[in-house]
């Protein structure tokens, strides 16, 4: 049973279907028709109307019809986990590199959620049995911060200020290629590919994606960027970057891969080839997450410092530029 209260102004005079479609994840607005239409779901103990239009301090009650709940039975798992904060509502944790949120197809168990289960005797639910606690995600190559709800009541918070966008972030990368500005925004949507559902990319038919920049660091033939992502779009970094012909560092899928690094002379070449096959994943960090506390409402910054083995990346690409200075193309 997922339990829910209208206790934000933003949410009164919402369709019922609509608000429960943005905030629990996993689910088809059909689907949720199709529960409030069947008395799966009730307003103060009531069963109304898909169209209904919530007032505030509304209690919603949800119960999954079985056959919808889809997932497997979770297991915990002993898993080493980094926990930034953690109190009676939200847990903060460092993710590392390599790690997949949540189960699904061909990742029955090992996931973060299995090691989320282990950590905390509580989780939210609303996300149902196979994301427990799961308000956002993290690409499984990229490491970082990252909120966990304990509760539900933090879970609607938490969701809806990322709906909202108020939630800060701010990521830390190695991308290839010479920046001509040293910051700007890029402003271009994003949407699935038809030939490749796992592959995103710039398109004009896609969903509004922004992207704030900030060049760290240029070295010759790579650079060191910040990235401030306004929305969330899936690979939202790494297709922004590839399309401004800078593709993050490792990133196979965007083009920033073992290709990219065979367009240089030999010894170049197989330095970065060596590189990334050390690395083994795309050079991509959540370094920092900034948000409204669920039940404080005081503002909350949290850093997850870089990884040793991102730190030894970068001084690898700066100390062969100090060794190769008059090294081209």
């Amino acid at each position: 049973m997922i339990n829910l209260t209208i206790d934000q102004v933003a949410d009164v005079k919402l369709r019922l279907d609509k608000y429960l479609y943005k905030t629990i994840g996993g689910y088809s607005r059909t689907q949720i028709q199709s529960w409030i239409k069947s008395g799966f779901v009730l307003v103060n103990d009531v069963a109304v109307k898909v169209s209904y239009a919530l007032e505030l301090h509304d209690l919603i009650s949800v119960q999954v019809p079985e056959g919808d709940n889809n997932g497997p039975e979770l297991v915990a798992q002993k898993m080493n986990i980094e926990i930034l904060h953690e109190d009676e509502s939200i847990a903060v944790i460092n993710k590392p590199a390599g790690l997949v949120v949540h189960p699904g197809v061909g990742n029955r168990d090992g996931t973060l959620v299995n090691g989320l289960m282990y950590c905390f005797n509580s989780l939210s639910d609303i996300n149902g049995r196979a994301r427990p606690g799961i308000v956002h995600r993290l690409d499984a190559g990229t490491s970082g911060v990252m909120v966990v709800a304990k509760t539900n009541q933090a879970h609607v918070s938490l969701a809806d200020q990322f709906q909202d966008r108020q939630v800060k972030k701010e990521y830390a990368a190695l991308t290839w290629g010479k920046w001509l500005e040293r910051e700007g925004v890029i402003d271009q949507a994003i949407k699935r590919k038809r030939q490749d559902p796992t592959v995103f990319a710039v398109q004009d038919q896609g969903k509004p994606a922004t992207t704030r920049f900030q060049l760290v660091k240029q070295f010759r033939h790579l650079a060191q960027v910040n990235f401030f992502p306004k929305t969330g779009r899936t690979h939202q970094i790494r297709v922004h970057a590839a399309w401004l012909g800078h593709p993050v560092f490792g990133d196979e899928k965007y083009g920033g891969g073992i290709v990219k690094a065979r367009g240089f002379i030999p010894e170049l070449k197989r330095h970065y080839g060596h590189a990334i096959q050390e690395f083994n994943r795309h050079a991509l960090h959540a370094e920092k997450l900034e948000f409204r506390h669920p039940v404080t409402g005081n503002s909350e910054n949290f850093q997850a410092t870089l990884p040793r083995e991102f730190i030894n990346l970068i001084k690898s690409i700066a100390t062969l530029d100090d060794q190769n200075p008059a090294n081209h193309y």
